[in-house]
């Protein structure tokens, strides 16, 4: 048989995989979030989940999406960063719902326990993004106040752009920050450890996705020629979630003793 008689069925089959792989990227980040999802909603309790990753990953794929316009790179991780932001935006609706809820069925228990007929039972005082108050930034009463701020930063952020695109230096810039930002969503899950000097509470399985996933995500930035700072930033993410497994590791054969008894919640990245 001659060479190029296979070429009928490789050529297929190297097009199965390419597709393959591009669903994986985009699909497969926001995987780990559908268990967490159904978790808040089954159990209507989102202490577990920090809002903050929320933050991160939608200030990353605005930035990401907004370097695409300056340095086109490969579409599925395009369609990549448009799927985490609707993943995030639904996971905000649903931990604000359930943060609020709680927090008036706490205030109602209070009110019982206390059995004061004076008393009447008032709503927890609504903190809103046009506040401007610091202190409460990204922990607003209403999903709406999320979506105000998400659309003031792309606005903002997409005009500057608009200005500077002309610019390489900034566009470049703007693609390190867009996927620098994603690549330090670990670190506080691994300062947070380092503190505790435990990783108890938090689950190794999902290390073991991230770890997996970053991993998968590096090899095809390489494989693909994407943009050196995707590459780069890339490999990071994988150092992180080493270390965070080494962390589990020795804190499970050398046990030690917490630098704070400040309790956190169990994960920072995604549970």
């Amino acid at each position: 048989m001659e060479p190029g008689g296979l070429e009928w069925l490789l050529v297929p089959m190297q097009q199965l995989v390419s597709w393959g792989a591009a669903g994986a990227m985009v699909f497969g980040g926001v995987v780990p979030y559908i268990p967490q999802y159904r978790h808040i909603r089954r159990t209507q309790n989102a202490e577990g989940f920090s809002t903050y990753v929320c933050l991160v990953l939608l200030v990353a794929n605005i930035l990401r999406i907004l370097f695409w316009f300056g340095r086109h790179f490969e579409s599925p991780l395009l369609w990549q960063s448009i799927i985490m932001i609707i993943t995030m935006l639904l996971m905000l609706k649903l931990c604000t719902e359930v943060r609020v809820s709680n927090e008036l069925n706490v205030k109602r228990r209070s009110f019982a326990a206390a059995d004061s007929k004076d008393e009447e039972i008032k709503a927890p005082p609504k903190r809103s993004y046009l506040d401007f108050d610091l202190n409460y930034f990204w922990h607003w009463s209403k999903f709406t106040d999320y979506v105000q701020c998400v659309l003031t930063f792309t606005g903002v952020t997409g005009y500057i752009t608009y200005l500077w695109l002309d610019s390489s230096l900034f566009v470049e810039t703007l693609g390190f920050l867009a996927v620098f930002t994603e690549a330090m969503l670990g670190v506080p899950q691994l300062y947070r450890n380092y503190q505790n000097r435990s990783t108890e509470g938090m689950s190794i399985k999902m290390v073991l996705m991230w770890t997996s996933g970053d991993t998968f995500k590096t090899v095809y930035f390489i494989l693909n020629q994407a943009p050196f700072q995707f590459s780069i930033c890339g490999l990071l993410q994988v150092f992180v979630d080493i270390a965070i497994l080494l962390q589990v590791y020795l804190y499970s054969q050398y046990p030690q003793k917490p630098m704070s008894h400040t309790a956190h919640p169990a994960s920072t990245k995604a549970l």
